[in-house]
C-alpha cells in the first residue's frame, strides 16, 4: 500500500493576511479532494482512514505555481488551482493557492520535493 497525502501550495510573493491565506489553501484543498473523489475513491478512502495528511508548501511566484499545476495535470494527478474572486484583498483573478491530491506521496514528492514549508 502506498502512502497518501495532499499538498497545498501558497504563493509567497503576494500579500495576504493569515486568514486569507488559510481560506485560499482551504479552497484549494477541498477542490482538489473533489477532483480526486470523482475517479479515485480507493485513494480517498485510504486518505480519510489515515488522518488526511496534508503538507503546506510555498512557491515564489505565479509562474512557479502555473508550472506545478501543468505538471500535475500532465501526470494526471488530481489538483485544483485557486484564482481569487477579488472581493477583499487581491485583484480579481490573482492566483493564490494550488492543491494536489490526495495522491501517492512519492509521485507528489517528485514534483514538490524541492519546495519549502510555508
Amino acid at each position: 500500500m502506498v502512502e497518501v497525502k495532499q499538498v497545498i501550495i501558497i504563493r509567497k510573493d503576494i500579500s495576504m493576511s493569515t486568514g486569507k491565506t488559510v481560506a485560499q489553501g482551504a479552497h484549494a484543498s477541498v477542490m482538489s479532494y473533489l477532483e480526486a473523489l470523482k475517479a479515485h475513491s480507493d485513494i480517498i478512502e485510504q486518505w480519510l482512514s489515515e488522518g488526511q495528511k496534508k503538507i503546506v508548501l510555498k512557491v515564489d511566484d505565479d509562474k512557479a505555481m502555473k508550472r506545478l499545476y501543468e505538471a500535475f495535470k500532465f501526470k494526471k494527478i488530481p489538483c485544483a488551482l485557486v484564482n481569487d474572486a477579488g472581493l477583499t484583498q487581491l485583484p480579481p483573478g490573482t492566483m493564490t493557492a494550488l492543491a494536489a491530491g490526495p495522491w501517492d506521496r512519492d509521485e507528489l514528492d517528485m514534483l514538490t520535493g524541492g519546495l519549502k514549508l510555508l
